[in-house]
């Protein structure tokens, strides 16, 4: 139910694509630290059991006493899993490999797909005054990432722009068909992200030709070049953003957090 006294809601995206490989948490982490940049307070929530973005912004095992597995299947309060980053405006719910097990676990669990929906929606995020939620999901369209779709406004889809790329975006739309029937007809498509564009190879330009021939405006016009620095990054615990601000891939990712402010704009006018 609508509380007016409370502040207005986050927009949450999740970024999702079952194949691995794609830029699905390079794009989580970079995203969010440029709209953070851009002056936006910003929740980093990982889900994906690898914890690979809460590793690439600097969360060791060790500082990852309360996980997102806590706060879906322990009822851990918010305040307990976020903590900081190095990244001004930008919080981080770590994940680790205690997810692995958390599909077996959410199978005899009362409303199982909403776990992630109603943690997210505890009074408590209200402190945090919150522009964005990000959800980095799984490679997988296991029940995480049903999770993350029901919890969502809409959902970000990194592509690859390799061959096959547009092939494996069925099963998903698919999903997000069965989601909006059964438990957020809301969910829209955020947007496809074009990933690791080499703008030398005719294939992938190939593959841009074909997305945006097949998806039209649903493809963002930001495409995010291969960069050793954007792959470099990670090994530093940091976002491209901060370790080499002027770099073609940071430049990309700003380009893209302002196309995200500018959809959402659009979208509420």
């Amino acid at each position: 139910m609508y509380d007016p006294s409370r502040p207005p809601p986050p927009r949450i995206i999740s970024i999702a694509n079952q194949k691995g490989g794609v830029g699905k948490t390079t794009t989580a982490i970079n995203l969010g630290a440029a709209l953070a940049e851009a002056g936006y307070n910003v929740l980093l929530v990982d889900i994906d059991p690898q914890g690979n973005a809460s590793t690439g912004l600097g969360a060791g095992p060790d500082d990852r006493d309360f996980t997102t597995y806590d706060l879906l299947l322990e009822g851990a309060d918010l305040d307990d899993v976020v903590r900081p980053t190095a990244v001004e405006g930008l919080l981080l719910a770590p994940a680790t490999t205690d997810l692995s097990s958390a599909d077996i676990e959410m199978v005899s669990t009362e409303r199982r797909s909403y776990l992630l929906h109603d943690a997210l929606r505890q009074p408590k995020i209200d402190l945090y005054e919150l522009d964005f939620v990000l959800i980095d999901c799984p490679p997988s369209l296991s029940l995480l990432t049903v999770n993350a779709m029901v919890a969502s406004d809409s959902i970000l889809v990194p592509l690859q722009s390799e061959f096959f790329a547009l092939e494996g975006l069925s099963q998903l739309m698919l999903t997000i068909r069965d989601v909006r029937k059964t438990a957020n007809p809301d969910l829209r498509i955020e947007g496809i992200l074009l990933t690791m564009y080499d703008g030398r190879n005719n294939l992938s330009q190939q593959v841009e030709s074909d997305a945006r021939a097949t998806l039209g405006e649903l493809v963002f016009k930001t495409i995010v070049p291969r960069n050793v620095r954007v792959s470099e990054a990670p090994s530093y615990a940091m976002p491209v953003i901060s370790y080499d601000p002027m770099s073609k891939g940071a430049r990309a990712y700003r380009a893209m957090a302002q196309e995200v402010v500018e959809r959402l704009k659009d979208n509420t006018e």
